[in-house]
């Protein structure tokens, strides 16, 4: 089992938000959706405006974070994530977050935000 799993950082400026091993992750990127596995060829892609990175851990479980902006970093046996913004899925008021995407203007920095939670949250419930 150890093979199949890789180490996964997930960082922002203010703090590290997941540091461990991963059997799986998937994230939204400006090229599309992608999905990294043990042993991934190196990659370097911009986090998608609106868009969440989604964690499987070695035990199973699944952490998801809503990332604004940042870069997804692949090499042979590590990813990390660097966002300028981010947020764990467990913390999100889904209610709030659906409020505001209603209440903003589509495109906006608000309207992304909030999509991104809403995405977070869903990806683990």
């Amino acid at each position: 089992m150890a093979d199949k799993t890789f180490r996964v950082d997930v960082v922002s400026p203010d703090q590290m938000l997941y540091s461990g091993d991963a059997t799986f992750l998937r994230a939204q990127t400006t090229d599309g959706e992608v999905g990294i596995l043990a042993s991934h060829a190196p990659l370097f892609s911009e986090l998608a405006p609106g868009g969440c990175v989604v964690v499987t851990m070695a035990d199973g479980t699944k952490l998801a974070v809503a990332a604004q902006g940042g870069f997804l970093n692949v090499t042979g046996t590590d990813v990390k994530v660097l966002a300028e913004s981010a947020q764990l899925a467990d913390e999100i008021d889904l209610a709030a977050e659906r409020a505001a995407l209603e209440a903003a203007e589509e495109g906006t920095a608000a309207y992304l935000q909030a999509r991104s939670r809403i995405r977070a949250v869903e990806a683990v419930s």
